[in-house]
């Protein structure tokens, strides 16, 4: 059984689905790649008090990490990139050849940058923790702005360097 719910937050609305194990997804519904709920999934608000508690809570800069069941959809190496992901400290941010090195694959930034591209878990798995070599910010699925939005909540310093950013996170 797939299950899915609509929770607001200061990006808009995003969607959570889950499945028995834990949380599948988390999409940017105002973002330029908004997804609809899968065909197949129950439209329920419990399988998601504790998800839509923690979020909120990081919405709100009271929480830094999360605490969830996470059943992501993925390839092995996917996987591995998103739990490296998750290892990524609240505030800082890598670039995808820093990434690749921890995974021990030094020559595969555009593999992790394809892997990060496909998390189905932003926020949770914090792929916009990952920005471009020079330090600036890279593509983001729903919009670089919604990248530069969370690493200012975060107190990033990389959020300075968005494109067109006028803003200087100290």
């Amino acid at each position: 059984m797939t299950y899915h719910t609509i929770m607001p937050s200061p990006l808009g609305n995003i969607l959570l689905t889950a499945d028995e194990r834990g949380l599948t997804g988390i999409n940017f519904q105002d973002g330029q790649g908004a997804k609809n709920p899968p065909r197949s999934s129950v439209e329920a608000m419990a399988p998601f008090k504790e998800a839509v508690a923690q979020i909120s809570a990081y919405f709100r800069g009271k929480r830094r990490s999360f605490d969830l069941p996470l059943s992501p959809a993925g390839t092995a190496f996917q996987r591995r990139v998103w739990d490296a992901l998750r290892e990524i400290p609240y505030g800082r941010t890598v670039s995808y050849g820093d990434l690749a090195k921890r995974l021990g694959k030094p020559t595969a930034s555009r593999a992790v940058g394809a892997a990060n591209g496909r998390n189905p878990l932003p926020i949770v798995v914090p792929c916009h923790r990952v920005i471009g070599s020079d330090g600036r910010l890279t593509g983001y699925y729903g919009g670089t702005h919604l990248k530069e939005f969370l690493l200012n909540l975060e107190g990033s310093t990389a959020a300075a360097k968005a494109p067109g950013s006028e803003s200087v996170v100290g």
